[in-house]
């Protein structure tokens, strides 16, 4: 969770302190201190009936099956659509009736998602076609997708920044745990074999 991160963990995917001073600190005036969100909790919720969800949290809570829950994510950030029946104006196809707003609709633009309604089994059910873009965001699709899958990437990291270390480190104790049960095997029936 960012609120958790400390700025000068940025270092570990290249940014300098000085790059993260001169671009990043806007509420603290250290690096070695947390960041804090910008949105205040009780405007939060006053504003959209609950705080922001954190989103590093979610994809690692997402993540399972062969998936990282960056996967998750991406579709998740890159399926809002514009629903004036929404308090925010805004909804998701992946998690419809969402709280949380289309933070990035400047650089996507307006979207409607279009719907083919068929019947199965007697009931009416619809069917989700594709897009019809409502009016350009600052992107271009490709650019968007892009940006949000850098986005996710950076909020996986977020999420858990000690990965990559504990995978080297697990690869390493369990070769050793390996070597050392061979080893403790062959004491054990080295010690035992006289007595019978």
């Amino acid at each position: 969770s960012a609120s958790f991160m400390r700025y000068n963990r940025l270092t570990d995917i290249g940014l300098t302190e000085q790059q993260i001073k001169d671009n990043l600190l806007f509420t603290t005036d250290k690096v070695g201190e947390t960041m804090k969100a910008a949105i205040d909790p009780k405007q939060a919720k006053a504003w959209f009936g609950g705080n922001p969800p954190d989103l590093t949290l979610i994809a690692r809570s997402r993540a399972g099956h062969g998936g990282t829950g960056a996967d998750y994510l991406y579709t998740y950030l890159r399926t809002y659509y514009r629903d004036p029946t929404k308090a925010t104006g805004w909804n998701n196809l992946v998690f419809p009736n969402v709280g949380m707003p289309h933070v990035l609709w400047e650089l996507q633009g307006e979207r409607q998602p279009v719907f083919e309604e068929t019947m199965e089994h007697g009931h009416e059910v619809k069917a989700f076609k594709g897009w019809q873009q409502v009016s350009a965001g600052t992107m271009t699709a490709l650019q968007y997708d892009e940006a949000v899958g850098d986005l996710v990437g950076y909020l996986q990291w977020m999420g858990e920044p000690a990965q990559g270390t504990r995978v080297r480190v697990g690869v390493w104790v369990l070769l050793f745990l390996g070597l050392f049960t061979v080893i403790a095997w062959r004491l054990n029936a080295a010690f035992w074999k006289d007595v019978k």
